[in-house]
């Protein structure tokens, strides 16, 4: 899907062409944040809802907090204003500060914002999650990998919160994470942008779907079979 979008950042009006690809939840890597977005599915898949973000209770919540920004969103304006709820997260030390109660495109600035606002407002205005993949510099210049995935969440038919999983990963391995993305003059390079708006339910692995079909391979003096499991 390809648009363009008037983003305003303080005084300067940019219009950001934007491309979302179309993407089914496998396009997820991180194997942590497939099991957030799978908790979203399940939610999403009873009544093809945005959940509430009281319903959203993912196992092992705790151990993914310093990865999770959440936001509350302020759809007054003519452009939706996110606001930071989470304070001391891993990832406030890439921005090299907290920025609990600050508008999301003050915290980042307007050097940044064209590349981060965009993906938030897909969120926000789809109302479905939205994962991005973009390639930073850390200060000693190695390439690190910025991995973000959106869920949404409504109240009254209206997304009112955002939560954000932010991972980080260097095929080099270790890597500077302060000041990651303030700290050089290179801008983040975007690899990826896709809404997720296929295959929007969660399937528990290891099972197989009413009416799926199962065939049993051919053995030697064994003749083959054919089962449909209603």
């Amino acid at each position: 899907m390809d648009h363009a979008r008037v983003l305003c950042v303080g005084n300067i009006v940019l219009e950001i062409a934007l491309d979302f690809a179309s993407a089914a939840p496998s396009v997820v890597k991180s194997i942590r944040q497939r099991d957030l977005l799978n908790t979203w599915l399940r939610l999403y898949a009873r009544g093809q809802m945005v959940p509430a973000i009281w319903e959203y209770q993912p196992a092992r919540l705790e151990e993914e907090l310093s990865d999770l920004i959440y936001y509350t969103v302020d759809i007054s304006a003519p452009t939706p204003r996110l606001i930071i709820q989470s304070e001391g997260t891993r990832i406030s030390r890439a921005y090299g500060q907290t920025g609990k109660g600050v508008l999301l495109d003050d915290y980042i600035g307007p050097r940044l914002a064209p590349f981060v606002m965009p993906i938030y407002y897909e969120c926000v205005a789809r109302g479905l999650p939205v994962y991005s993949v973009a390639d930073v510099d850390d200060i000693y210049g190695r390439v690190v990998a910025y991995e973000r995935l959106l869920l949404p969440f409504q109240t009254d038919g209206k997304v009112c919160h955002v939560i954000a999983s932010l991972k980080t990963f260097c095929e080099d391995g270790g890597f500077e994470i302060k000041n990651l993305m303030r700290g050089n003059d290179a801008l983040p390079r975007p690899k990826l942008r896709a809404v997720i708006d296929r295959d929007l339910f969660h399937r528990a692995p290891g099972r197989i779907a009413a009416a799926d079909v199962v065939e049993f391979a051919d053995q030697p003096g064994v003749t083959t079979e054919i089962v449909e499991l209603n």
